[in-house]
C-alpha cells in the first residue's frame, strides 16, 4: 500500500468533440437587450456568465484525467525504485543507530545510480527521437503537464479567501469594478524572493484601476 501518494481526478473540457453549431444557436437564441434591461453591471456579468457555462456543459464534453502522486520520472524505472525502498529501509536503521558513515554512503551511492539513470534516458531520448517520434510526443507532453492554481487573496473586509468560491468572489468584484468605475482594491498572496516580502511586512497588492 502507498501510502501518501494521493490519486487526484481532474475533468478537463474535451474540445475534440464539442458540438460549436449548438454552442452557437444556444447564444444567438438570447436576446441580451432584453435579458440585461435594466440590469447592472455585476448582474449583467453574472446573468452572462451563468449562461455561458450552462452552453458549455451542453455542448462541449468533458474528459477525465487522473494522476497518482503527480507522475513518476522517466527515468525511475522499476529496478529503480526497488533500489529506493532499499536506501530508504537502510538509511533509517543507519539513523536509529547512528551511523552516519555508512548513511553517507548509501546516499553517494543512490546518487550515482540516479545519475547514470538519467544518463542513459538522455542518451535513448536522443537516439531515438527520429524513429520513435510517439514516444518523444508523450515525454514532452508529460513534462507540460502542471496544475496551476490562483494564490489566496483577501477581500474588502481584510479576511483571507482561501476557497475557490471565496477567490471566485473576491475576482468577480474586481472585474466588476472595472465596468461600473468603482475602486476595488484587493489583495493576493503571491509569493516574493526570500526575505523581501517579510522583512517590508508588506503583502503584494493587485488594484482594479478606474477607467
Amino acid at each position: 500500500r502507498n501510502v501518501g501518494l494521493a490519486k487526484s481526478r481532474v475533468r478537463t473540457v474535451n474540445f475534440r468533440r464539442t458540438n460549436f453549431q449548438l454552442f452557437k444557436e444556444s447564444l444567438d437564441g438570447i436576446h441580451w437587450e432584453t435579458v440585461l434591461k435594466g440590469v447592472g453591471t455585476e448582474q449583467s456579468w453574472q446573468l452572462f456568465k451563468d449562461t455561458l457555462l450552462r452552453v458549455q456543459e451542453l455542448s462541449i464534453s468533458q474528459q477525465k484525467k487522473s494522476s497518482k502522486g503527480g507522475g513518476q520520472p522517466a527515468w525511475l524505472s522499476k529496478d529503480l525504485q526497488l533500489k529506493l525502498k532499499e536506501k530508504k529501509e537502510t538509511y533509517r536503521k543507519c539513523h536509529i543507530e547512528d551511523d552516519f558513515l555508512v548513511q553517507n554512503v548509501v546516499v553517494q551511492m543512490f546518487r550515482d545510480r540516479i545519475r547514470k539513470a538519467k544518463t542513459q534516458m538522455g542518451l535513448k531520448f536522443s537516439g531515438d527521437v527520429k524513429s520513435n517520434k510517439k514516444w518523444f510526443y508523450r515525454h514532452i507532453g508529460r513534462r507540460r503537464q502542471a496544475k496551476q492554481s490562483v494564490p489566496p487573496l483577501i477581500n474588502e473586509k481584510g479576511e483571507l479567501a482561501s476557497s475557490d468560491m471565496e477567490k471566485t468572489e473576491v475576482l468577480n468584484k474586481c472585474f466588476a469594478s472595472v465596468f461600473t468605475g468603482a475602486q476595488a482594491s484587493h489583495t493576493c498572496q503571491d509569493p516574493e524572493p526570500l526575505g523581501e516580502g517579510e522583512r517590508r511586512g508588506i503583502p503584494p497588492t493587485v488594484t482594479a484601476e478606474q477607467v
